[in-house]
């Protein structure tokens, strides 16, 4: 009879691969799936997008990467406003 019943540690619970370094999950003959990688082809210009009800706004950071600030329409009109007063 079994009394001892004890999770491997080297098995993931959620996907039943082996987890630990490279040399491990090399030497059992199994690794994980790794996520696709976007290379980063540059932060790119200021954009705006409709998306569902809202706007997505991406503004690219000086020391790389972007700020995305989901707006309402509400928030995007006084944004609006207050860039034009400022601008003009």
């Amino acid at each position: 009879m079994i009394t001892d019943i004890r999770p491997d540690p080297l098995i993931a619970p959620s996907t039943g691969r082996v987890r630990g370094s490279g040399a491990v999950a090399h030497e059992m003959k199994e690794t994980y799936d790794m996520a696709a990688m976007k290379p980063r082809t540059g932060d790119g210009p200021l954009e705006v997008t409709k998306e569902g009800r809202g706007f997505v706004m991406r503004v690219p950071l000086e020391g790389g990467g972007r700020l995305v600030v989901e707006l309402n329409a509400t928030e995007a009109q006084a944004l609006g406003d207050a860039l034009t007063s400022v601008v003009s």
